[in-house]
């Protein structure tokens, strides 16, 4: 088989190079670097806010113009290319970000106890003790009463006291989002701390 001729490799090179450039090159319209915003951002189920796509712009393409782009969103949607939600941007037909599992707590029970199980609206009082990961015990006591669903504790504590009965004793799994999140409790809990808990549910009131 005889090799192709060098001008025929040559712009068969040239042709691949074109190709190459074209996948990579950025729009230059403002409803093509919105798009182009969207997509290059960190997925999320209702898209991308405007104040992130304005940001993208600036620093991508040095675009500056808020009530251009404020336009051509506007239009972007009435056309059906985009969809928004809320305050939020995504392109019509892109696949949908799939929302976050939501965290949840898991219980343990070590002792059942008995009577009827504790339920929202009901002042309840346990002896508990938690700690952190690496085992630090940040807070106990023998006597702590509450009323259960009301908000006056962290979530997992809701959810996780909630049937337990007289005399019931419970480990609690308490992942961050359901305890003290981001800003955590200093100094005792830090920032995006998991937490665990041994509780007694000594009476209901």
């Amino acid at each position: 088989k005889q090799p192709l001729p060098l001008d025929v490799r040559l712009r068969g090179n040239l042709i691949n190079i074109d190709m190459s450039s074209a996948k990579t090159k950025k729009p230059k319209t403002v409803s093509g670097m919105i798009t182009y915003a969207i997509r290059n951002q960190p997925p999320s189920e209702n898209g991308v806010s405007r104040i992130a796509i304005q940001k993208y712009l600036q620093s991508e393409f040095n675009y500056t113009k808020a009530g251009q782009v404020k336009s051509s969103l506007k239009k972007g949607v009435e056309k059906g290319i985009l969809i928004q939600t809320g305050q939020s941007f995504r392109v019509a037909g892109d696949p949908v970000a799939e929302r976050p599992a939501e965290p949840k707590i898991k219980i343990e029970d070590i002792k059942k106890g008995s009577g009827t199980p504790a339920e929202a609206g009901d002042t309840v009082v346990v002896k508990y003790r938690g700690k952190l990961e690496n085992g630090t015990v940040f807070d106990a006591a023998s006597k702590f009463e509450f009323t259960l669903g009301a908000g006056d504790v962290i979530k997992g504590w809701d959810q996780g006291i909630a049937s337990m009965k007289v005399g019931g004793e419970r480990k609690l799994f308490v992942p961050s989002k359901l305890g003290y999140g981001k800003r955590g409790a200093a100094p005792e809990i830090p920032p995006n701390s998991d937490l665990f808990f041994q509780v007694t549910l000594k009476e209901i009131k």
